[in-house]
């Protein structure tokens, strides 16, 4: 996440709901426009179920209440606005709360293509879907919760496991690979990138190798992880995630497969 944005959060009123104007919509029509033909082809089944369960509307931006009454009969989530940078313990705290935060602003025309910072078309576009399915959302909350026992120097540890799931998770179907990750849902250039890619090392889903997995948020991802079903999310909420990441600090990272933040 980067440290500073030249976003603003749009406030909500008092019944929740937010002003976005003419070309802000125009924006999140066309991103949807652009991006929904390769998801059809490339993302995972359970996402396109939620995208059908949560019927996001396509020519304007969604409202935060309006896509958690929704969630709330599915899952029991809810989606709050928030600014666009949050802290790692507020973004836990809100997750075991079954309340998933969502940058409140959309990009510009002149951020079209790519944005650093997490925007509302990244949050409810990319992240709401998944969390229509019981087992991702649940997943989800388990991370959460897994954060606010875990001492501040445990974060990017932890974040790793939401990264390459959640965010940058792959899943095999029918022996093909599809895109489950938010990130990839969200992104045109990364969603063809990790399905296709010649360059890219496709890796079984392995909690302890993804903890010690580094990353860049700015750049197309080398390596992703391929889960083979659904249910090894819910594994995971019988591990002792607190004691995978003691282990894994201990053996320490791996090596980075990508050049150097030039600075």
């Amino acid at each position: 996440m980067p440290k500073n944005t030249k976003y603003r959060a749009k406030e909500p009123d008092e019944n929740g709901f937010i002003d976005y104007d003419p070309q802000e919509d125009a924006v999140w029509r066309d991103l949807v426009a652009r991006q929904q033909p390769s998801v059809e082809r490339l993302a995972a089944a359970v996402f396109l179920e939620g995208q059908k369960q949560l019927d996001l509307p396509k020519d304007r931006v969604p409202q935060c209440v309006e896509v958690s009454q929704k969630l709330q009969g599915l899952t029991g989530w809810k989606v709050a606005p928030v600014p666009a940078l949050i802290g790692f313990k507020q973004f836990f705290r809100m997750l075991s709360e079954q309340t998933f935060p969502a940058a409140s602003f959309i990009r510009s025309r002149e951020d079209f293509d790519y944005i650093e910072e997490p925007d509302i078309f990244h949050e409810i576009y990319g992240h709401t879907p998944l969390l229509a399915d019981a087992r991702f959302a649940r997943f989800s909350q388990v991370i959460g919760e897994t954060g606010l026992n875990c001492d501040k120097s445990d974060y990017a540890w932890l974040i790793r496991l939401y990264w390459f799931t959640v965010e940058f998770g792959l899943i095999r179907e029918d022996g093909a690979i599809k895109a489950l990750g938010s990130g990839l849902a969200s992104s045109p250039e990364e969603l063809e990138h990790a399905i296709h890619a010649p360059s890219v090392e496709r890796k079984p889903f392995d909690v302890m190798d993804i903890l010690r997995t580094p990353y860049r948020i700015d750049i197309n991802q080398p390596i992703y992880f391929v889960l083979e079903d659904v249910a090894q999310l819910t594994e995971i909420q019988n591990r002792d995630l607190l004691g995978d990441i003691r282990k894994a600090r201990d053996l320490g990272l791996h090596a980075p497969t990508y050049p150097a933040k030039q600075t």
